[in-house]
């Protein structure tokens, strides 16, 4: 009895049990009768459930308070990070149209590094020295893919590769990344206060980042307007990275100009900004089995017309890999830094 009204005064309720199962990277709750969790098999409904409503309603408030933001009638969705670095996602009803949702990322307990990635079967021995290459070859790279596939996993394991005397200052909306580096220095927008001021954006942490001495500047996911700023940055001589929401390693141009257009940037200069400044993509998939995998290596390229494209460097599957007409400016790019 203690244990539960500790877990209800101060913890998850009836998905403590949930969240402290290691294997458990999401879990949902689409309302008091239907739970679900994703032990990276893809989601699984469990048999937890809520008394009613109001019991996942005061949950969701309690976790948004505790993560210091506001989850009421007149603000009925929160995003935001727990003090133990778990993501919250909720949504009041009636907005929620069956009850109120609640969507938990749980951190992963340790960094991943590339090895690990390779015996999980993320990405081939081959395939990891060749990115490994990417990145000490410092040419300015984004890991793109859809929700779920890793991209946040695979960019920490890749900056726990930067060579230790590099500087690497993160920008992340919600604190993610952790690599397994020494010197690694993290910062964090802030959404504002319930008068609607106090708010700190992205694009305005890019901009301090470029008065912190950074070797690197990672943008933890490029989501908006900031793409003009980190496209600033990394044509000021520092070398950069991050990840985007993108179907297919075909789409990131298209993906990029449609950010660049919300800070006003036009497509012309848009894409002047992106020929100079990121040079690969890396593409992740998710397969119906749950198998988070790299599936291509494209490489940005201008074409006659003098708009950016994606053009495919490498393509893998579960058992080989295929190159393709990118492989040759690919390897030019590392030469020196990887052999074939």
């Amino acid at each position: 009895m203690l244990r539960t009204l500790r877990s209800e005064i101060t913890g998850a309720g009836p998905l403590d049990v949930l969240l402290a199962d290691h294997d458990v990277t999401d879990v949902l709750v689409n309302g008091p009768d239907e739970v679900w969790v994703d032990r990276g098999a893809g989601p699984q409904r469990v048999a937890v459930t809520f008394p009613d409503d109001t019991a996942v309603r005061r949950l969701a408030q309690r976790l948004a308070t505790a993560a210091g933001r506001r989850l009421d009638d007149a603000a009925p969705y929160v995003d935001a990070r727990l003090p133990d670095g778990t993501r919250l996602h909720a949504v009041l009803r009636p907005v929620a149209v069956r009850g109120t949702c609640l969507s938990l990322r749980v951190p992963r307990r340790i960094a991943l590094g590339l090895g690990d990635l390779v015996a999980s079967g993320t990405l081939s021995p081959a395939c990891a020295e060749l990115l490994r290459a990417v990145v000490s070859s410092r040419v300015g790279f984004l890991v793109s893919g859809g929700a779920g596939t890793g991209k946040t996993t695979l960019l920490g394991a890749l900056l726990g590769t930067v060579h230790p005397a590099e500087r690497v200052v993160v920008v992340e909306d919600s604190t993610e990344l952790d690599p397994r580096h020494p010197h690694v220095v993290r910062l964090e927008a802030r959404p504002p206060n319930v008068e609607g001021a106090g708010a700190v954006t992205l694009r305005d942490l890019v901009r301090q980042t470029l008065r912190m001495r950074p070797d690197r500047v990672v943008v933890g996911e490029v989501r908006g307007a900031e793409v003009t700023d980190l496209l600033a940055a990394l044509n000021t001589g520092h070398g950069g990275c991050g990840t985007v929401h993108a179907n297919s390693p075909h789409d990131v141009p298209a993906r990029l100009e449609a950010l660049g257009a919300l800070a006003g940037l036009s497509r012309d200069a848009l894409h002047s900004q992106l020929a100079a400044a990121l040079d690969v993509v890396v593409h992740l998939t998710r397969a119906r089995d749950g198998l988070r995998m790299v599936a291509e290596i494209h490489i940005l390229e201008r074409d006659a017309q003098g708009w950016v494209r994606s053009v495919p460097a490498v393509v893998y599957d579960r058992r080989s890999e295929h190159r393709g007409a990118g492989f040759p400016q690919l390897r030019a790019l590392v030469d020196g830094w990887w052999r074939e």
